[in-house]
């Protein structure tokens, strides 16, 4: 397939210039002025419109089994939302139960994968350690494009990974050429707040951010930075939700350290206030990890992404109806943990961001598909509009509005945290491998049409 993108102005990290694009097949084959097209070639007016990479989402959890239950969404509806929403790539997690083995778990999610109508790939988490945790991390970089390890400083009792588990797990990735991605928050103290608050009788969705309070996040943070420090490997930390996390991250980069923060565009516009509801569907809505912040925890991953200390925007999409929710009506801890966003995040990045002059829209590129195509290796296959680069990409009217509602989303789950909110800057067209599979309203996407993204390794492995 043929396509054609004329009079737009190309929007880079770098610059941005008037030029059509053209594909041929699932790559970028063309850019400058007046390009000449074959006859049949599909023509995208863009006059008036930024022609973009497509969007990378370094933070999804699609079809996740989680407390007890499994996420609304499964990989070719949170793909397909996804591409409506101007997000071509989603990376999302391998999370091996403790004592299982990384491969299996692995291929288990390639399994789940293999319907997603967007491009995909994997962190695998480390919730364990053992000598075949060792070899299997190897496996992963060597022969399945895995080049990141996540590990979840939280959830006690399940996921939760202790300081040896991280000692040896950074160090190992060091050896393989792979970046440790942490989830920071002191799982033993959340635990421990947790039960002092349900004794206490606050049973509530109000009681989960007093249970996860910033300081809890701070010392994860820099725990891990610390413990990378002296292990020199990079790290990055993901939904980064406070000023004090950001705080930690900062210092380390002032000081030559390779440190990455990720900002989740929930963090970036909603406050703590939404656990005050006296809707109680309505606040457990909004229960995640870790939970939204005041608003001055906003203005500070604003500037965050404004001053390079942030260097992408995620959603952690993980989506539960109502139903799944309220197993959580009388434990506040029993609340499935996650909210939506993928189908959302480009708009609400731009319309928050960009219209306030926050962010340029080279700022806005680096920040939603640049930088994550950077740091984990895709780059220039994806993150860019250039020769060679994949044909993912999106023709982003910055006059259209569009206003955020779960009656109207593609995700599933029936609810948005973005309810309501209406923002100017969305797609008009969305390309996925050369593919127009969104446009001005119509969703084309489907199912299988995905691809794994391998991602090589930073150096030499030596497994």
């Amino acid at each position: 397939m043929t396509t054609i993108i004329r009079g737009g102005t190309v929007v880079n990290a770098d610059r941005a210039f008037r030029a059509d694009v053209l594909t041929d097949g699932d790559k970028i084959v063309a850019i400058g002025e007046k390009l000449d097209a074959p006859a049949n070639a599909t023509l995208i007016d863009a006059s008036g419109q930024y022609v973009m990479p497509g969007g990378i989402d370094t933070h999804t959890h699609m079809q996740l089994p989680f407390m007890g239950t499994v996420t609304a969404d499964d990989f070719f509806t949170g793909t397909a939302a996804g591409l409506a929403g101007g997000t071509t790539t989603i990376m999302d997690f391998v999370i091996p139960n403790p004592q299982q083995s990384l491969l299996e778990a692995y291929h288990t999610w390639r399994g789940w994968a293999a319907k997603s109508a967007g491009d995909y790939t994997f962190h695998v988490a480390v919730t364990w350690w053992s000598d075949k945790v060792h070899e299997e991390m190897g496996v992963l970089v060597r022969d399945h494009g895995v080049n990141s390890f996540k590990h979840f400083m939280a959830y006690k009792n399940a996921i939760m990974a202790d300081d040896e588990t991280l000692v040896r797990s950074f160090t190992r990735a060091l050896e393989l050429g792979a970046i440790p991605t942490v989830h920071a928050e002191n799982g033993e103290l959340v635990f421990q707040l947790q039960q002092d608050l349900l004794r206490k009788g606050i049973t509530g969705p109000s009681a989960h951010p007093l249970s996860r309070p910033p300081e809890v996040e701070a010392e994860a943070a820099n725990r891990a930075i610390a413990i990378a420090n002296v292990l020199g490997t990079p790290v990055y930390i993901v939904h980064v939700s406070c000023a004090e996390s950001l705080d930690a991250i900062a210092r380390a980069r002032a000081k030559g350290q390779r440190v990455y923060g990720e900002a989740l565009a929930g963090h970036l516009v909603i406050d703590d206030s939404v656990y005050q509801s006296a809707d109680l569907e309505f606040a457990r809505g909004h229960v995640m990890s870790p939970p939204f912040r005041s608003k001055h925890h906003q203005a500070a991953l604003w500037q965050g992404l404004r001053g390079g200390n942030l260097h992408t925007t995620a959603t952690d999409h993980c989506t539960f109806c109502a139903e799944q929710k309220a197993a959580g009506q009388d434990d506040f801890t029993k609340i499935p943990n996650g909210c939506g966003g993928v189908e959302d995040r480009m708009s609400v990045v731009w319309d928050a961001g960009v219209n306030s002059g926050m962010l340029t829209p080279s700022e806005f590129v680096r920040v939603t598909s640049a930088n994550a195509a950077q740091i984990f290796n895709m780059y220039p296959r994806k993150g860019v509009v250039a020769v060679g680069a994949d044909a993912d990409l999106v023709v982003w009217d910055p006059e259209g509005t569009r206003t955020i509602s779960a009656s109207t989303q593609f995700a599933k789950g029936g609810f948005n945290v973005f309810e309501g909110r209406t923002v100017k800057g969305i797609p008009s067209h969305t390309l996925h491998a050369g593919n127009v599979v969104f446009a001005r309203g119509e969703l084309r996407a489907v199912p299988g049409a995905g691809r794994h993204v391998d991602r090589p390794a930073f150096t030499k492995t030596h497994a």
